[in-house]
């Protein structure tokens, strides 16, 4: 790759992108001046190392900003879009619930419906609703301590299973260190972090007997997109069982790949397993299922509930808006109306006309890249051959070749994460979307060859 080359186009696309649409984002700015400290959304603002667009309304595989310019969306909200921008029978749905009331913190027949579409689609026995899947993983560890007895937790270096402390953690120098500040460094305590493919990694961290759970994504997405090696998953349920540990399975990511998710295509056998982002459409929720074994430990506490301010014998679980009308209506049409077995074999089709798009593009440029692909899910590595961990993505990756790469794309009506996520194809998306996004790659790869 000519450095000089992509120096220069870094430069001219960050003046495209700061000139040719600046309108939005210069009133926003004006605005969120004026508001009080804290703008709710400054989050969202530190993802990038621009201004974020604003966004007035998408439908289908495609959203506008506030200035009326259109992209081809093809980051689907960090996978969260995967049943397109307002698909019909969503917001038919919702728009229904909310008329006959949202909220009752009372059960309604739709959860019924919806936790069965889930212990059918996935296998599991029994489910539970949050609002998130990090609020999914956050009760996942508690019911794994005390069905085990046990405190620590295992997971992968590079996952991300959302901003629960027990997985807040990275490795630097052979120490488990806080992931983020804010964070108490006894945190890290129970937690231990080993390599993904590594089996005898994992044997090492569960010899000692002492790990309630192992939490894992079946490939993992937040370092790139890492596929198992050969026996990996057949090793994991052994090692985990052969000493007692737990086993959960995260497919929020990965549900989008397959329509029973990793864990029933590759026949994984966890004890528990999360969902969230796309299942309600958009509206939040978050999902758990258990075996029956597990969900033993669910039960009211003796005598019944009291005031606060006196321990319980029961595990923390629930909110008050888990479960709502809402989300249950929402979900309903889901992964009843949007997220069938016909919407996944189209995704897949698209997904592997992406990947062989990509391919050849960057064949074409004569790019030492590789690409991985798993149904609707792509992600292209700076580097020959995909690693198979994440010490291997980080030292291959380049965040401000990626953050180039989104910004060119932007400027051409593409819109993709550029970070860690790379390209997704959602249900509404078409052979159309996905030759606009390889024409936009294929542009940038023959820019910077």
């Amino acid at each position: 790759m000519d450095l000089a080359k992509v120096e220069a186009l870094a430069a001219a696309e960050a003046k495209w992108f700061r000139d040719g649409r600046p309108r939005s984002m210069e009133a926003t700015s004006r605005a969120v001046e004026t508001m009080p400290r804290g703008v709710p959304v400054s989050w969202m603002d530190e993802l990038y190392d621009h201004p974020p667009l604003w966004v007035s309304h998408g439908t289908g595989s495609r959203f506008w900003d506030l200035d009326g310019h259109e992209y081809v969306d093809m980051y689907i909200a960090d996978m969260s879009a995967f049943c397109g921008h307002a698909a019909a029978p969503v917001v038919r749905a919702v728009c229904e619930r909310v008329a006959a009331g949202s909220q009752f913190l009372l059960p309604s027949q739709d959860a019924l419906i919806v936790a069965e579409a889930l212990a059918q689609r996935y296998g599991m026995a029994k489910w539970q609703f949050t609002l998130s899947a990090t609020q999914a993983n956050t009760e996942v560890v508690r019911i794994a301590r005390v069905r085990t007895g046990r405190q620590k937790v295992v997971v992968f270096d590079g996952k991300y299973h959302g901003h629960l402390e027990p997985t807040l953690g990275i490795v630097e120098d052979g120490r488990v260190l806080p992931e983020y500040t804010g964070l108490p460094a006894e945190i890290t305590a129970h937690l231990r972090i080993v390599p993904f493919n590594d089996l005898d990694a994992v044997e090492r961290a569960l010899a000692p007997g002492d790990v309630a759970l192992l939490l894992t994504e079946p490939a993992m997405t937040n370092a790139g997109f890492l596929l198992p090696g050969p026996g990996f998953h057949d090793g994991l349920r052994e090692l985990t069982r052969r000493h007692g540990t737990l086993l959960a399975i995260d497919e929020t990511h990965t549900l989008v790949t397959a329509h029973s998710g990793l864990t029933t295509e590759w026949g994984l056998e966890p004890d528990l397993l999360t969902v969230g982002k796309s299942i309600a459409g958009g509206v939040p929720l978050g999902a758990y299922g258990m075996t029956d074994e597990v969900a033993e430990v669910l039960r009211p506490p003796a005598g019944g509930a009291a005031v606060s301010g006196i321990a319980y014998d029961e595990v923390a679980t629930g909110g008050t808006l888990f479960a709502n009308a809402l989300s249950m209506a929402a979900a309903r049409a889901a992964l009843t109306e949007v997220l069938t077995p016909e919407a996944f074999i189209n995704t897949a089709r698209l997904g592997h006309q992406l990947a062989a798009g990509l391919r050849a593009g960057i064949d074409r440029a004569g790019l030492p890249w590789s690409v991985n692909v798993h149904g609707s899910h792509a992600f292209y590595f700076f580097s020959p051959e995909p690693p198979r961990d994440a010490r291997g993505a980080r030292d291959a990756d380049d965040p401000g070749l990626r953050a180039l790469i989104r910004l060119f794309l932007a400027n051409r009506g593409v819109w993709e994460s550029g970070w860690w996520l790379g390209p997704t194809v959602s249900v509404a998306h078409t052979s159309q979307d996905v030759a606009a996004y390889l024409d936009a790659i294929g542009e940038f790869t023959q820019a910077v060859a």
